[in-house]
């Protein structure tokens, strides 16, 4: 059991490599070991190119017949983009296979494991599941609710303000946190924002700050006040935008925004007059968007917060302090503190200054 942990350790290593570039598919890592040696690794680098188990065998020095297959997911036992892993597993004689957790995909969800237990291979199952399972996290909400994954992130200093009391923001957090929000968006399906985000910055919602693929960038903006020559509407070629908007919006310039090839969604209005978020979120869902970082502003985020939408809070406090001014979570009609929106603390870093607090909602 040691070594099956350690060995499972250097697949979920590996399987990080892959960030920012699998999705929809999930992180994986494969780590073939023979006589106690690693004689090949791999992990899944691209949507639609070989899985970890693939590149593993491939990068193989020698023959692998008789050894032991470390993988952080259960191997695919369908035709995808690229054929079953389970098959090439099965040809190449493999005797066990390690497996992290099972696949929570309808198509494979334990029928690979069976498979190779039909040939004769043993199975492990388990091994660092938790780390497994946490590893893909979106993946496994996505696959099995076909919801987003959800996170909310924004920089405060330490007294919770997002901006000073005139709405001045740059720079709350330090060059290392800012480097580390861009990281985070290379990571995501697509970024939301409200239009008073961008009526405020005007921002582009790239990634510049780091190698790495544009989110979808998503509007909030319930009666179409986006500028028709802001950024985020100009830069098609670098990331799509679409605006989520209500029939209450213009129609003169939703056709104008439809001729600049910029994709509106009408959503159903909540109680108040604005999109309603979690109608948004499931629409999103079912374009094929597993993930979201929702980066503000404080209305957005409130809103989220109060429906409880969000999955993950990524929270980056400066060891500064601006008294009066913009709180990132506004009312959320709590009295008392047993209603209180409860956390679950993950992990807690520095980023230069900074401070993050990675949290989990209770739901």
């Amino acid at each position: 059991m040691m070594f099956d942990e350690l060995f499972m350790r250097k697949a979920l290593k590996l399987a990080r490599k892959g960030r920012g570039w699998t999705s929809p598919n999930p992180l994986v890592g494969a780590v073939i070991v023979k006589d106690g040696h690693i004689i090949g690794e791999g992990y899944h680098k691209r949507y639609g190119e070989d899985h970890a188990e693939i590149n593993a065998i491939n990068n193989a020095s020698g023959s692998i017949a008789g050894a032991t297959l470390y993988v952080t997911l259960e191997p695919c036992s369908h035709y995808g983009k690229t054929p079953p892993c389970v098959d090439r597993i099965i040809t190449e004689k493999l005797s066990r296979v390690v497996i992290g957790v099972t696949d929570p995909n309808p198509l494979v969800a334990g029928r690979g494991i069976a498979m190779l237990q039909d040939q004769g291979i043993k199975t492990t199952v388990g091994i660092l599941e938790r780390s497994c399972r946490e590893l893909n996290e979106a993946f496994f909400k996505y696959m099995t609710t076909k919801i987003p994954f959800v996170t909310v992130k924004y920089a405060q200093t330490v007294d919770g303000r997002i901006a000073t009391s005139i709405g001045h923001s740059r720079w709350i957090s330090s060059q290392p946190s800012r480097k580390y929000a861009h990281r985070l968006r290379s990571y995501h399906d697509g970024i939301l924002v409200g239009v008073k985000t961008v009526l405020k910055d005007d921002p582009d919602l790239t990634v510049r700050l780091v190698n790495g693929k544009n989110p979808v960038r998503i509007i909030v903006d319930s009666t179409l006040q986006i500028p028709v020559n802001a950024r985020i509407l100009t830069n098609q070629n670098e990331a799509q935008t679409i605006v989520a908007t209500t029939s209450r919006c213009h129609s003169e310039k939703r056709a104008l925004l439809r001729e600049m090839d910029i994709e509106t969604l009408i959503i159903d209005e909540d109680g108040e007059g604005h999109v309603d978020l979690q109608k948004l979120i499931v629409k999103l869902g079912k374009r094929g968007i597993s993930s979201i970082l929702a980066e503000g502003g404080s209305e957005i985020i409130t809103s989220l917060v109060k429906e409880k939408i969000p999955d993950r809070l990524l929270i980056i406090t400066a060891p500064k302090i601006a008294g009066k001014g913009i709180e990132a979570i506004g009312n959320l009609g709590i009295e008392t503190m047993d209603e209180s929106v409860r956390l679950t603390f993950k992990k807690v870093f520095r980023k230069g200054d900074d401070v993050v607090f990675d949290a989990r909602i209770e739901k």
